[in-house]
């Protein structure tokens, strides 16, 4: 029996990639680099292991064991660090799915073409700003000598005012800077999702009376769920590396405010380049780290919804 199925299963499948081989084919670039920049550099892990030098090469160079992990798990400021990479990883997608969902369901709702266009425009350009950038334009804003806030709380008879010196306004700013950069690709990603619902059961609602709150109520966000689970489940695996575009350029590396901005991969950044160079040993153990800590939180986020709601789980 079970051969007889599966010679049922292969013509299948077979026919399932005859009929999308164009779809299918579309992946293979995104297929190549991972292979070539994801997959095929893992075998630069033993580095984390190892007294590296360059005449000897990766594999020709000493085995030193977990010393180069010594640099972070030994370092007075862990769990400020730790704290930090977590505590902004959580709220960030927590933030991002929120807004984007708003926003998303927003501009499902504009029926003009023109206006649609340009809405998804103007939010989709700042993705494609690099964080220097960026930082150039919240330091114009934040400048406490020339800067737009400086003079606008000027011009109401404020005093002088500098961000730069006030550690607790750094996540709120940090989380508008991020989604604000962020915003038009999560948003497309949900619109999509939402064109992929089927019509027929908005008619089905409206000919039952519900108003248009009620069918993206009970119609839009429940065909979002399934797509709202796989990227948070996805995105949990990111909770312990943050964008070091983000938390470097744009406080602008002030000592005063790390207490407050400090995470792990830019505390890792300031040590290296401290030390006279880049430690590519220490880079790639810390690396390493963070990849095992995020596959762990991903699997069990995985479970968690596998026991809830098995249809929603990612595998």
């Amino acid at each position: 029996m079970k051969q007889i199925k599966m010679k049922q299963a292969n013509p299948s499948m077979w026919r399932v990639f005859k009929k999308n081989w164009e779809l299918l084919a579309l992946c293979i670039p995104a297929i190549v680099c991972y292979i070539l920049f994801a997959y095929l550099p893992m075998g630069g892990l033993v580095m984390a292991f190892k007294d590296f030098r360059y005449n000897l090469g990766i594999f020709g160079s000493p085995w030193i064991g977990f010393k180069n992990f010594e640099f972070l798990f030994t370092s007075s400021d862990l769990y400020i660090i730790v704290r930090n990479t977590v505590g902004y990883g959580v709220l960030f997608i927590a933030v991002n799915l929120v807004v984007c969902v708003i926003f998303a369901l927003l501009l499902f709702e504009v029926s003009n073409r023109k206006a649609l266009k340009f809405y998804q425009t103007s939010m989709l350009l700042p993705n494609f700003l690099s964080w220097v950038i960026i930082g150039f334009i919240t330091y114009a804003i934040f400048n406490p000598v020339l800067g737009l806030l400086h003079q606008v709380n000027g011009f109401f008879g404020g005093g002088w005012f500098d961000v730069y010196v006030k550690r607790g306004l750094w996540p709120f700013i940090l989380t508008i800077v991020n989604q604000w950069k962020g915003l038009g690709l999560g948003v497309l990603i949900y619109y999509a999702a939402l064109m992929g619902i089927d019509t027929s059961l908005y008619e089905a609602a409206k000919i039952d009376g519900a108003s248009r709150w009620k069918q993206t109520l009970y119609v839009s966000l429940p065909g979002l769920v399934p797509l709202i689970i796989i990227l948070t489940i996805m995105s949990m695996g990111g909770i312990f590396k943050s964008d070091v575009g983000l938390f470097y350029a744009i406080p602008r590396n002030v000592g005063i405010l790390n207490p407050a901005v400090d995470v792990i991969d830019t505390y890792v950044l300031r040590g290296i380049t401290s030390a006279g160079g880049t430690n590519f040993t220490t880079t790639s153990a810390i690396g390493m780290v963070q990849s095992v800590l995020g596959l762990v939180l991903v699997v069990l986020t995985n479970s968690v919804v596998r026991k809830i709601s098995p249809d929603n789980s990612l595998f």
